[in-house]
């Protein structure tokens, strides 16, 4: 399948040679993948560059994170944000998980060929997780109220971003959620011109680290 890759560079013009050679060769190493694991269905998978990694890529119109940031990318799949991320990002410390073993396994792979030192890859339930985090990204993984009892007392409460230390999440225009004390939303149709990004939102949640889950009870 050809791609389309100049999307990328179109919305971020100052990429490195080597970051668009890396942007390039995400859509072949998710072509093979994907044609043996099935991280994204057959029929979304032609748009892959629209709807997952510039869509990931929200993300770096929202908060250019400074060097050595930690972040954690929790119920990562077959690597998104997190992987289009550490590309925009090689400076930053990216962390994916998911539960499911064999999307890991995609996600180390594709980490090897595309050499990003920056990219550590486990197969883990998040709430298990020892390590501590400036910000944690996901994607539709499930509700907040559920991602603070994982993750709550796992982002460490001092920041060195323009944004505070917290949960950068993906939403839909209509989510309920957006209401929820705390949110700011920002809206990716001010930053991609593309019909898809018309009900795409990332919001952020800062002082995530006071919400652990004694707190909710």
């Amino acid at each position: 399948m050809h791609f389309d890759h100049s999307l990328i560079s179109h919305y971020f013009p100052d990429l490195s040679d080597d970051q668009q050679a890396k942007y390039q060769e995400l859509g072949e190493l998710y072509s093979y993948w994907n044609a043996r694991i099935n991280l994204i269905s057959r029929k979304d998978f032609e748009y892959l560059y629209l709807h997952h990694i510039l869509h990931s890529l929200g993300v770096a119109k929202v908060i250019q994170f400074e060097p050595g940031t930690n972040v954690l990318d929790f119920g990562t799949g077959g690597g998104f944000p997190g992987i289009p991320l550490a590309i925009m990002f090689p400076e930053v410390n990216f962390h994916l998980v998911d539960s499911i073993q064999k999307k890991i396994k995609v996600v180390g792979s594709i980490r090897s060929s595309l050499n990003l030192a920056n990219v550590k890859a486990d197969s883990a339930r998040i709430e298990e997780l020892k390590s501590k985090y400036d910000f944690a990204v996901g994607r539709a993984v499930t509700k907040i109220e559920t991602i603070k009892s994982w993750i709550g007392d796992k982002i460490v409460p001092k920041g060195k971003n323009s944004l505070g230390n917290g949960l950068i999440y993906f939403k839909g225009t209509e989510d309920p959620e957006l209401k929820l004390p705390g949110v700011t939303s920002y809206a990716l149709a001010n930053y991609f011109s593309e019909d898809f990004f018309e009900t795409k939102l990332i919001i952020h949640l800062p002082n995530f680290f006071s919400l652990s889950q004694k707190n909710l009870n």
